[in-house]
């Protein structure tokens, strides 16, 4: 039933535009965690890269010259030698990529579990549905995230042209669009993503099917009520339960 226009104005902006208002906290989200970790990513593909650039130079000798040794020493050989802020170099295209993924596939799950699937007489959502929906959400995200998932993956291959002491392709996040746009057209923005999806679906079958049967959980068997303070911690615990795997 809808609201009186009048009344509609004086309701929350998370009520009036509930579908948007998850898309931008979902986003918010991502790009904070994405802010704190990307250090970790970044070490993680020098680390890879500087292991293939050695191995093509110098074959089984690689690993008495590599320069860094481990995640730590990588990541204060960084700091060392290009300064403290290298630890967040290209981290724009990735912030791109988890705002328009995480937010995507929030917005696709809440749509599908209220308006396709429904809950059932007793407002439980069951597991199979859960598990559909989290599957499809996942592969809808990574669908409408894989150019900016291509731009990072490019970006992050410019640290390994450097080391193999090649020209570097790009100037920066919107030069590395406009160039794979105008050399592959639009179908070039989404190489790859038949098994970015099939990675996303699976992934996302975990994340959101925990993620709905821990909130379920807490409403009904804890005094919180289905608010922003039961999803964020619903998403922690997610959060606690892929870091043990």
């Amino acid at each position: 039933m809808s609201l009186p226009e009048d009344e509609e104005r004086l309701l929350p902006l998370a009520q009036r535009w509930p579908r948007a208002s998850k898309f931008l906290l979902s986003g918010c989200a991502a790009t904070v965690a994405e802010l704190a970790t990307f250090p970790l990513d970044l070490t993680k593909t020098r680390l890879q890269m500087q292991g293939e650039a050695a191995l093509a130079r110098l074959g089984d000798s690689a690993r008495e010259s590599a320069p860094y040794r481990g995640m730590v020493r990588t990541a204060l050989g960084i700091v060392q030698e290009e300064g403290f802020l290298k630890l967040w170099q290209g981290v724009t295209p990735a912030i791109y990529r988890h705002i328009v993924y995480s937010g995507g596939r929030m917005v696709t799950y809440e749509h599908l579990r209220e308006v396709v699937f429904g809950k059932s007489e007793d407002k439980h959502y069951p597991l199979w549905k859960s598990v559909i929906g989290g599957m499809m959400a996942g592969v809808v995200g990574q669908f409408l995230a894989n150019p900016t998932d291509l731009v990072k993956v490019q970006m992050q291959m410019e640290g390994k042209r450097k080391l193999e002491g090649k020209p570097l392709r790009f100037r920066g996040v919107h030069h590395a669009f406009a160039k794979i746009l105008s050399e592959g057209g639009i179908r070039g923005l989404w190489a790859g993503w038949v098994p970015n999806i099939q990675r996303a679906a699976l992934v996302n079958m975990g994340d959101l099917t925990t993620y709905d049967t821990v909130k379920h959980y807490l409403v009904l068997n804890t005094p919180l009520e289905d608010n922003i303070m039961t999803h964020g911690l619903s998403s922690n615990l997610v959060g606690l339960h892929k870091a043990t795997q």
